[in-house]
């Protein structure tokens, strides 16, 4: 039986939080009568932070990743070593890595990993501006570092083959992010010792 409420505004609140991942309209109502009882100025605030997060944030036009300027704090910053770009499935790894504080390169963030059942080919991520930033030089090791799933996997594979033939190095996360594990659920010690342990990609091929 769908839930009556007392106001079109309450409800209309409800639809749009039950819109989020993983909230569901009994959790969207919770948090929409809790925004109710609080002072007018946290449920102000919440909505103007919303506002300034979709207006403000861009993707930085090397990497991907998001930020407040053209180019992210990450890639403009002088201590970083340009030469080393790892590639991750999301703005979430990107985090995740940087959390670790083990990594001093760089990132190419894909937007996602090849799904055909959901739809997502080479041409729907980031994969080609990937190989086109290898081209123009200055690269020596792309790191691939997605989640050990069979998407990742195949993504993995993929970026290989079409980076196949450039003058660059090409490693992979060493095996302490088990297989079917997402890298966003790693913990930071393990995600730090696979990637500064990491191999060459070519070498999964003679396991």
């Amino acid at each position: 039986m769908e839930q009556e409420y007392a106001s079109t505004l309450l409800e209309n609140t409800v639809t749009q939080l039950s819109r989020l991942p993983g909230i569901g309209r009994k959790t969207a109502l919770r948090l929409a009568l809790h925004i109710l009882r609080q002072d007018e100025n946290m449920g102000v605030d919440l909505g103007q932070s919303i506002i300034n997060l979709r207006k403000g944030i861009r993707y930085c036009e090397s990497c991907h990743n998001i930020s407040e300027t053209d180019i992210c704090p990450i890639c403009s910053n002088p201590n970083r070593d340009t030469s080393v770009v790892c590639v991750v499935e999301s703005v979430k790894d990107v985090m995740s890595f940087e959390n670790t504080g083990q990594f001093s390169g760089v990132y190419h963030v894909l937007g996602g990993v090849i799904s055909p059942m959901d739809g997502i080919g080479p041409d729907s991520i980031e994969i080609q501006s990937l190989v086109d930033r290898v081209k123009r030089g200055g690269v020596e090791e792309v790191i691939l570092a997605l989640s050990a799933t069979m998407e990742g996997e195949t993504t993995n594979f993929y970026i290989y083959r079409q980076l196949g033939g450039l003058d660059v190095k090409i490693t992979q996360l060493a095996r302490g992010v088990s297989v079917g594990n997402e890298i966003e659920y790693t913990d930071e010690i393990t995600l730090g010792r696979s990637l500064l342990n990491r191999t060459l990609f070519s070498e999964s091929f003679n396991r």
